[in-house]
């Protein structure tokens, strides 16, 4: 038993490097009070040294803390998307006005953003319901607190509220559905609910009922329709940093978590089927259920981002669109669909970064978060105006982004298992978003500044940052191999 625990302990040093980094944040908090940036050093610096570790458990395919978590190539990718994300929102919360304010309260904000780190992490792992639920929680509560951290703001306030009660509900509907599944397949780990299900069980509505609610709560995660009402007072109401990790890091971990979830509880235990078929439980044509969610995603979300003027708010609806479209590879359920998955988020969390990263830019110089008020802004800042463009141009789809490229693998995945109206329905959405992501172009193109208006101009380090966020977007639209691979390499889960 003590070498199994110390096994276990060796491979889940990323998870344990987040922890003690949480704590060095807390007494530097209490130690150090003259530089105000020391906690944000000390988080990137746990990043960093959580990434390599992370980047050693390559090829490592184990179950840990007895069959708990898995360290396996999936886990790997997941947690490397994790942590670049947190890389980038470490560096985007230094450079950002919006938190000035509130320079004393840095360690509480950067403690905060190591428990969510922590509990996105586990969540890319887990392999138990208990410890999925667990990791959920870990994640969700530090994230309620970061929402309403610019406690000033009414909005701010108001968005947090929101956040704790819906997510409350959500978390309690799916811990009352974990309990019943766990009582129809007397098991909690999720191999072990594969075997039971494919001996059968007598139970079949309970087993239904059960995995509905399980889906509330991770659909709530996702900001999928229809469990996205949180989504848009949340963004406008949270610093722009926080919005941006919920946007891309917290829907990265969610997936992580649905993808091994499903793949591995509801398929046929040789593997995948040829044609996404979901072998392992009826009742309900689960296929259908997620298809027609991501169909209403995807309509919702564009559809409600064609009205919004807050640049915060459209990304809101933006984000739930994409979760849509992100979602068509879960409904074939298919290797092919799933490693469309994998390439959408890894080109995801540049662009949509970036969208955030700019628009960051912008209201830390020009001070507006109103569309509107993006008028002349890309004559004032060539760099940043084409940026946006770019990051924007990549969220429609359009070559020759990343974004083309990841609409590409998953429409085709979808059009091969014989999805072609939810294909359809993704098409049309696609032109509609073009609208409201052209409307900040043009506003920034089309107007010209007021001739007292100054040129606005930024820093290296913010220059570096955003061709870190640009580059790879250029460049996944014209060479993608290496994360093609990388996302079939990642398909091997502990046990399939």
């Amino acid at each position: 038993m003590v070498e199994e625990t110390l096994h276990s302990i060796s491979l889940y040093l990323p998870e344990i490097v987040i922890v003690v980094t949480l704590c060095v944040i807390i007494v530097a908090d209490l130690v150090v009070k003259s530089q105000k940036q020391v906690a944000a050093w000390i988080m990137l610096g746990g990043l960093v040294i959580a990434g390599l570790f992370v980047m050693l458990q390559s090829g490592t395919v184990e179950s840990i803390f007895y069959d708990m978590a898995a360290v396996d190539p999936f886990a790997v990718f997941f947690k490397t998307l994790l942590i670049l994300a947190g890389i980038f929102v470490v560096l985007f919360s230094m450079k950002n006005r919006e938190l000035e304010a509130y320079s004393l309260r840095m360690g509480e904000y950067y403690m905060l953003f190591a428990g969510m780190m922590l509990g996105m992490m586990m969540m890319a792992g887990a392999t138990n319901l208990l410890l999925m639920f667990l990791a959920l929680e870990v994640t969700s509560i530090s994230s309620y607190v970061l929402a309403g951290f610019t406690k000033s703001s009414l909005r701010s306030s108001e968005g947090s509220m929101k956040y704790i009660i819906y997510g409350a509900v959500s978390s309690g509907v799916m811990l009352y559905g974990i309990s019943l599944l766990i009582g129809v397949t007397a098991a909690t780990d999720i191999y072990a609910i594969n075997e039971a299900l494919a001996v059968g069980v007598e139970q079949t509505l309970i087993l239904n009922i059960s995995v509905l609610m399980i889906i509330v709560g991770l659909g709530f995660k996702i900001a999928v329709v229809p469990f996205h009402f949180w989504a848009p007072d949340v963004y406008e109401g949270a610093p722009i940093t926080i919005a941006a990790l919920l946007a891309v890091a917290s829907k990265i971990a969610a997936f992580a978590m649905v993808i091994r979830f499903f793949s591995v509880s509801f398929i046929d235990s040789g593997g995948f089927s040829v044609t996404g078929t979901w072998s392992a439980i009826e009742g309900i044509h689960w296929d259908v259920l997620l298809g027609g969610m991501a169909a209403l995603a995807m309509i919702v979300g564009n559809l409600t981002a064609l009205r919004q003027d807050n640049i915060k708010r459209m990304l809101a609806y933006s984000s739930i669109a994409h979760a849509g479209y992100i979602l068509m590879g879960l409904v074939i359920l298919t290797s092919e669909g799933l490693t469309s998955i994998m390439i959408y988020l890894f080109i995801y969390l540049f662009m949509n970064l970036g969208a955030f990263y700019v628009a960051m830019l912008f209201m830390n110089k020009a001070g507006t978060e109103s569309i509107e008020g993006y008028k002349g802004l890309g004559h004032r800042s060539p760099l940043a105006g084409v940026a946006m463009t770019i990051f924007l141009v990549s969220l429609t789809g359009l070559p020759p982004t990343g974004g083309f490229v990841a609409k590409l693998y998953i429409f085709g995945a979808a059009i091969s298992a014989g999805w072609i109206w939810l294909v359809a329905i993704a098409g049309i959405t696609t032109v509609i978003s073009l609208f409201y992501y052209i409307r900040v172009v043009r506003n920034m193109y089309f107007f010209k500044p007021d001739e007292n208006d100054a040129a606005i101009e930024f820093d290296f380090l913010s220059r570096v940052i955003l061709f870190a966020l640009l580059i790879p977007t250029l460049l996944l639209g014209l060479y993608f191999q290496p994360v093609l691979e990388f996302a079939r390499n990642s398909m091997l889960m502990f046990g399939f």
